[in-house]
């Protein structure tokens, strides 16, 4: 079995191609167990999240897993194929470890990413697909991108999504404590946006999620109110900003909805802030007038102005990142070796219970123990010498030095000059 990732992410596929490739927190398991039991995949863990969905697996056939992801989201391969990364053994550890530690990301550094990290390898653990050649990989993979944070500055003053967004708001809007703020969803997204927000005091806070107790804690701390999903159409207009990340399949605000709202604000702006994928809000919302609709890809490029301060830390984690791939790899290379060992062990073992069994027998006889020992150790030595002898005095010509030059190594002969 082989070590292999694919995907796509932000920097292969737009947004519009990633979100046909997202796999569903409430689905993941499934599909999990699905890739394991009907594929040629011993092991498996998906990464999904906005920017990127990532299958890592243990597997002979790599085709068979891309091409079971394709068709798990009813596509063709050949649809996805040209934003596709495939890789293989080594490729795979360095770009498990790259992703880890922020090297990847649509924002340099950010530290989200470790986190839904995290969160994949429990859920395959859950699947019950996590097996010790994944866990070894991601367990690594964890220390590395904390070696990576603690030694350089990677992660120093990052502009993150969120502030990326409250920072498009002072663009557009006097000051935020003049306007009204709804927050759809309740993921780390949403957490990460209304902890920004907040300290900047806007005049009112909504929360709106399909499960209303997580919305009413997220409410009660951020001094905030909670509306229900079906409550959209009559409070979206008292809103002026609009920050949405759930899980839906399928736009949950559509352009019909924003035009009543905008009818009933006498056309006063909008800001909507779209950080899902799938998105929430259609994309025909961003061609009304007096709405400024924003996606997780153009917050992506906002975040990412002013990158320069960290990037004399990308070389300095780059060669930490190296070094630990090549440590991995020799682990990985080891651990091949294994059943040969293995077999090597079991054929010197039952070497040893012969002699011994033989010897055993000659002193119940009566034999003289010295002269039992002295044959004990002379088969043994001539047990073991055989396989190595027989392949040396029968190799070819050309071979013959070679063998010797390799025998001399692993039995530690001094070869006369």
């Amino acid at each position: 079995m082989q070590l292999f990732a694919f995907g796509i992410n932000h920097h292969t596929a737009p947004l519009s191609v990633r979100e046909q490739v997202v796999f569903h927190a409430e689905n993941l398991i499934e599909a999990l167990r699905e890739l394991v039991d009907r594929r040629p995949v011993k092991e498996a863990a998906i990464i999904s999240t906005c920017n990127r969905t990532e299958v890592y697996c243990s597997t002979e056939e790599p085709g068979a897993a891309v091409d079971w992801m394709a068709g798990y989201h009813r596509l063709k391969t050949q649809q996805i194929e040209p934003y596709l990364y495939q890789l293989p053994q080594e490729r795979a550890v360095k770009h498990a470890f790259r992703v880890a530690s922020g090297l990847d990301s649509m924002v340099l550094g950010e530290p989200q990413i470790l986190g839904q990290f995290k969160e994949a390898v429990r859920t395959a653990q859950a699947a019950g697909t996590l097996g010790l050649l994944l866990n070894k990989l991601f367990q690594r993979t964890f220390a590395v991108a904390k070696t990576v944070r603690s030694e350089t500055e990677i992660g120093a003053a990052t502009v993150s999504m969120a502030s990326a967004a409250v920072g498009l708001a002072q663009r557009i809007y006097p000051g935020i404590a003049e306007q009204s703020v709804l927050f759809i969803g309740t993921g780390e997204m949403i957490e990460l946006a209304a902890t920004h927000f907040a300290a900047h005091h806007p005049r009112r806070m909504a929360f709106a999620n399909r499960t209303p107790r997580r919305a009413q804690q997220l409410a009660d701390r951020f001094l905030g109110r909670t509306i229900t999903l079906n409550d959209l159409p009559s409070q979206l207009a008292v809103h002026d900003i609009v920050v949405t990340c759930t899980a839906s399949p399928l736009p949950i605000i559509g352009k019909g909805l924003v035009e009543s709202a905008l009818k009933a604000r006498k056309h006063r702006p909008m800001l909507m802030l779209d950080l899902a994928v799938p998105r929430d809000i259609e994309a025909e919302v961003g061609r009304l007038d007096d709405v400024f609709l924003y996606t997780v890809d153009d917050l992506g490029k906002i975040a990412r102005e002013g990158m320069d301060l960290r990037q004399n830390a990308v070389a300095q984690a780059e060669v930490i990142i190296e070094n630990q791939v090549t440590d991995f790899m020799h682990w990985l290379g080891n651990r091949e070796l294994v059943p040969t060992i293995r077999a090597l062990r079991d054929t010197a073992e039952r070497a040893r219970r012969h002699e011994v069994e033989r010897a055993l027998r000659r002193l119940a006889k009566g034999d003289d123990p010295q002269v039992v020992m002295e044959q004990l150790s002379r088969g043994l030595a001539a047990k073991l010498l055989h396989a190595p002898t027989h392949a040396l005095s029968h190799a070819r010509e050309e071979d013959r030095e070679q063998l010797a030059q390799w025998l001399a190594r692993l039995y530690q002969i001094a070869r006369p000059e």
